[in-house]
């Protein structure tokens, strides 16, 4: 099966170029805490267990960096709210599947700063720190989706932040359906995948900005994208979610293409560095195997 082999083989590369302090030195942005996470995500997302078997190191050496990362007055994985979230959306996907107590209270903390922060925010949304007073729809997709797992796992998260959070998107939508990056202007499709989404997993199908968001994704097809793996990403999900007809067309035409994109060593490449571009693919060809439970319909 394509994606099995496509997914051991990246899943082994992961493993053997990870440091003892579960970082990746030699990549581009591969001691960053959310790619960090987003590389863990990628071992959960197969079924692999985090306690035995072949890749439980390096699953426990990842969450060991991130809890090892947060800020233990304020519960913040900086540098950036990407990394913050994306390290937030692991720690609400690993809590109930690992057995370190540590994972509650972290995300516990991690969940009450995204909270924090978009209260204090003028937009009602996220930027690239806590304190910022401008928003942009890319981290604050990051943001929702963690959001959205750590309802998932059982922590209180109010419906008015989803709400508010969904009204920055209609905000920044354009007219052709796509969404700017701090305004309505300059869609492109990868921005379109993730508020597409955002507003299928607030289970909001029949609003208008959805049902635009989604024509403007299937109408600009496959790729064409200057941010190919965190349109994969995204994508997968969104029409996943969406339709699972269109899902299983888009499905095909992505494992053709990560086959053919694939390196020897296992990995995928593009600018933001070997360890995101194999996590964010193995992620996108998860959605085959359903394990998360974010990408339960």
């Amino acid at each position: 099966m394509p994606v099995e082999n496509m997914t051991s083989r990246a899943l082994q590369y992961l493993t053997e170029t990870q440091s003892d302090a579960g970082t990746w030195p030699d990549a581009r942005y591969g001691e960053k805490p959310g790619v960090i996470a987003l590389a863990v995500l990628a071992f959960l997302s197969r079924g692999e267990n985090p306690q035995t078997g072949q890749y439980a190191d390096p699953i426990q050496r990842g969450l060991d960096y991130i809890l090892k990362s947060q800020n233990k007055k304020n519960g913040y994985i900086g540098p950036q709210m990407y990394d913050h979230a994306f390290a937030t959306l692991t720690l609400a996907e690993a809590y109930g599947r690992v057995g370190d107590k540590r994972l509650g209270s972290a995300l516990v903390d991690a969940v009450e700063l995204i909270l924090s922060a978009q209260k204090r925010n003028p937009h009602n949304a996220w930027r690239y720190n806590p304190d910022s007073t401008d928003a942009d729809t890319t981290v604050s997709g990051a943001c929702l989706m963690a959001l959205f797992a750590a309802r998932n796992a059982g922590l209180p998260v109010p419906q008015k932040t989803i709400d508010k959070g969904l009204a920055f998107y209609k905000t920044c939508q354009t007219s052709e359906g796509g969404f700017g990056y701090t305004a309505a202007r300059d869609p492109n499709p990868a921005r379109a995948a993730v508020g597409t989404l955002m507003f299928l997993l607030a289970e909001k199908r029949d609003s208008p900005v959805f049902k635009k968001a989604y024509r403007y994704l299937k109408d600009r097809g496959y790729g064409g994208d200057s941010y190919p793996y965190y349109y994969r990403y995204y994508a997968a999900q969104a029409y996943f979610h969406a339709d699972p007809e269109a899902w299983e067309e888009w499905n095909k035409t992505n494992i053709s293409r990560l086959q053919q994109l694939q390196d020897t060593e296992g990995s995928w490449t593009g600018r933001h560095g070997k360890v995101f571009c194999t996590a964010a693919a193995v992620l996108s060809l998860a959605v085959n195997y359903r394990f998360l439970p974010i990408y339960e319909r």
